[in-house]
């Protein structure tokens, strides 16, 4: 029995190894993904409005400012999500972004769907467990805390 405990724990060990990348890996593909998106958006500005006043019906906005917000948020939190910089902030920022997209579409394909689930996924394990030790959060964190923590009296 000890033999098994002792094996079962280095498999957990190596696995737990592999976690910085797993997390630099969903980090990237995702950013990846939006930030495409946010180009696609900006390579003709006329079309995208139109797919905000037509397809996409994002509540309480116009369809400029929602395709303004939308590219804006493709664009920057991706940067953010692919550094680790702020990684919990943009990982939270691009669940939103996919959720409108989901919700805004009135008509969504099984596989488009399924994707969009893949992602928020990804973004939420982000999310919960951070951009991993590969990210620049990581290492600037560490010397902020200090001046985060509060003086005790």
């Amino acid at each position: 029995m000890t033999a098994v405990l002792d094996l079962y724990r280095r498999a957990v060990a190596v696995l737990e190894s592999l976690q910085p990348a797993a997390q630099l890996a969903a980090r990237l593909y995702v950013a990846k993904v939006f930030f495409w998106s946010g180009l696609t958006k900006l390579r003709d500005w006329d079309i995208t409005v139109a797919l905000f006043t037509d397809e996409y019906h994002v509540p309480l906005l116009s369809p400029e400012v929602a395709a303004l917000m939308g590219a804006a948020g493709e664009l920057a939190l991706p940067v953010l999500l692919a550094l680790g910089l702020a990684g919990r902030f943009a990982a939270l920022g691009l669940s939103v972004v996919n959720i409108v997209a989901v919700i805004s579409l009135a008509e969504i394909a099984e596989p488009a769907l399924m994707q969009h689930v893949f992602w928020g996924s990804l973004l939420l394990g982000l999310l919960l467990w951070g951009p991993g030790r590969w990210s620049l959060d990581r290492a600037i964190l560490p010397r902020l805390e200090p001046s985060l923590t509060p003086r005790s009296a």
